[in-house]
């Protein structure tokens, strides 16, 4: 395997895809391109067909993907708000790779799945699902939930286009299409292997609950008490530097896995809190719950979130034995970047530190996909990150 990440902030489009396009030539020495992701900042989006044209016609890859973001990731630079054009390339030999466009309609039964490939066309065991949508027009959950139902336990990782604010000012890429609406994305399988990362960026504070009375989103009561009554003595309990977050934005992560004996970082769903009732001693949260489920409450901060993007990248990194990580993929939340942490191009100088100088690239996403638990999910203010060795 052979992976390449290129990087431009020239402000004419036509010049910068031919910059990276140029890089990814010289690295690769006449190899197949096999795959290759194109990301683009907004101030590229009108001439978008143009540089996705060149990719086809100057690399040949077997497919191309590719979208539009408020921010864009490659080499070793976060460009936010900038003009800017990432192309990763990967070389993969023996690898299937199934391309698809998925839209979505209502029917009376709910909604459906258009466009799904042939199931004879997906080899199994199918390795992961890289998908890029548009946000405006991709229900994340139904997705989800369809990928798992056909293909449970399979990781899908990847991000919701974005710096568009209504329908139409998103764009993504499959080979010779620029697309307005929907997911576009590859199934793998074969000879390759795939670590997933997907930091959340919170960290739990007060003792664990189980909820005992909820409706929908709605927690009523924790333990067999007032879920209300449960948030004030975990909030007494905390130091006032915590309890200032904690009144800046509360979070709720409940276990996705019941049956195991001991919970640790990675093993919570982290959701936001959207309200609560006095008079009914309720919150509610941005999720489904059930009766049964542990839940525990979280807060959010710069250093939190830098901890635990290094500790779950150093987890993984002392899980290789003799196959090194070769390449990535780096989605990360909107949210992050230089508004969260202060300084420019942390999450991608976090995985130089603690995986190595691979070729990485991807984009700051309105939404994140990735899986916690050994279930995909649609996050928020996450990094989710794909780590690409030989199997």
């Amino acid at each position: 395997m052979l992976f390449k990440s290129s990087i431009s902030t020239d402000t004419e489009s036509h010049q910068s895809i031919q910059d990276v396009c140029l890089e990814v030539t010289k690295a690769f020495q006449g190899k197949t391109v096999d795959l290759a992701l194109l990301f683009v900042s907004q101030h590229h989006r009108e001439n978008i067909q143009e540089m996705a044209s060149h990719i086809l016609n100057e690399l040949q890859p077997r497919v191309l993907l590719g979208c539009t973001g408020e921010g864009i990731i490659g080499g070793n630079q976060e460009v936010e708000r900038q003009p800017a054009t990432s192309l990763w390339a990967a070389h993969l030999p023996d690898v299937e790779i199934v391309p698809f466009h998925l839209t979505f309609q209502q029917t009376s039964q709910g909604i459906s799945v258009v466009g799904w490939p042939e199931e004879d066309s997906i080899p199994i065991p199918h390795q992961a699902f890289l998908l890029l949508a548009e946000p405006f027009t991709t229900p994340g959950t139904e997705l989800l939930e369809f990928l798992q139902d056909k293909y449970p336990g399979v990781p899908a990782v990847g991000g919701m286009a974005s710096g568009g604010t209504d329908y139409g000012q998103n764009n993504l890429i499959l080979n010779d299409q620029v697309l307005e609406e929907g997911v576009v994305g590859v199934a793998l399988s074969g000879p390759i292997s795939l670590m997933t990362v997907v930091s959340q960026g919170c960290r739990p504070i007060g003792e664990r609950f189980v909820i005992t009375k909820a409706e929908r989103n709605v927690i009523y009561e924790l333990g067999g008490r007032p879920t209300l009554e449960c948030l004030q003595q975990v909030y007494t309990t905390l130091s006032p530097n915590e309890q200032r977050l904690a009144r800046q934005g509360l979070h709720i992560g409940y276990a996705i896995d019941e049956q195991k004996n001991k919970f640790e970082r990675g093993d919570f769903l982290v959701r936001n809190l959207v309200g609560a009732d006095q008079e009914t001693g309720s919150i509610a949260i941005a999720d489904i719950v059930r009766e049964g489920q542990t839940i525990q409450f979280h807060i959010r901060d710069r250093e939190t979130a830098s901890e635990d993007l290094h500790w779950l990248l150093t987890t993984q990194k002392d899980q290789i034995n003799d196959k090194p990580i070769t390449g990535g993929l780096l989605f990360s939340c909107n949210g992050r970047g230089q508004r969260l942490f202060g300084n420019p191009n942390h999450d991608i100088t976090a995985i130089q530190k603690q995986i190595g100088a691979i070729p990485v690239a991807g984009f700051f996403a309105q939404g994140e996909i990735g899986p916690v638990g050994g279930k995909n999910f649609l996050h928020g203010f996450t990094a989710s990150v794909v780590l690409f060795r030989e199997q």
